[in-house]
């Protein structure tokens, strides 16, 4: 990424969830941050990171549903989900390799970061991302994110599921794991609550039509559900 980093402010995000195999024995994709990295170190995460200024205007083949845009704009202070969508697909590419895209050509100039995706005669499509949960970090970390979860059916993925060799050295030891198994690895809180969620899921295919949103500001931490009601259960 080449966007200049406010570690003060909090950063709109995007992180995938990707799962294979929902309807038989479910695994989900996730890979380990290095021992240096200045957020979550050695902790097992998702692909994901934060939003490029450049990712508002990225070409996509398909938008989000019209459900999951809407939930987006929800608790926000202007209409993030384009950018959103973007930089998941994006980071899905960098951190795994992996394609989520259709095939065509792209209107107009390729923009330099997306030169490689391009080249395999695709262009981005966020109609099969379903938002599914939005998190901000807590105060007091060395960074902060406004994170919004998208869960993704790897059948939707236009690349080898096992190949990871385009993949950029943010992540290692990328790995389809067991749902079951999952908890075993060192996992950031967040990522547990949203396994929760996700494993919930695994056999609806429908985008949901509540949103959990984890929020922590400056004066209360609150676990709400978009649109900004109180959870309950």
């Amino acid at each position: 990424m080449t966007d200049t980093i406010d570690k003060t402010a909090i950063r709109d995000a995007a992180t995938v969830i990707v799962m294979r195999d929902r309807l038989t024995e479910p695994r989900i994709l996730m890979g380990q941050r290095g021992a240096q990295a200045a957020f979550m170190p050695n902790k097992f995460v998702f692909p994901g990171g934060a939003v490029d200024r450049s990712d508002a205007q990225v070409p996509l083949a398909a938008p989000l549903t019209d459900l999951c845009r809407n939930r987006l704009q929800e608790d926000s202070d202007h209409d993030h989900s384009h950018a959103l969508a973007v930089a998941a697909i994006r980071e899905l590419w960098e951190e795994t390799g992996l394609l989520l895209g259709q095939p065509g050509q792209w209107p107009g100039a390729v923009p330099g970061d997306w030169a490689r995706f391009a080249a395999t005669g695709h262009v981005p499509s966020a109609r099969a991302l379903q938002f599914v949960f939005r998190a901000i970090t807590p105060p007091g970390r060395p960074r902060r994110f406004d994170a919004r979860f998208f869960f993704l059916d790897a059948d939707e993925v236009a690349s080898d599921l096992d190949d990871f060799s385009g993949a950029e050295d943010e992540l290692s030891h990328l790995q389809w794991i067991p749902l079951s198994e999952v908890r075993r690895f060192d996992l950031p809180f967040i990522t547990e609550v949203v396994l929760a969620e996700v494993a919930a899921r695994a056999t609806d295919m429908s985008p949901p039509v509540s949103v959990p949103f984890f929020r922590n500001d400056d004066e209360e931490s609150l676990f709400l559900r978009l649109r900004g009601h109180p959870m309950t259960d």
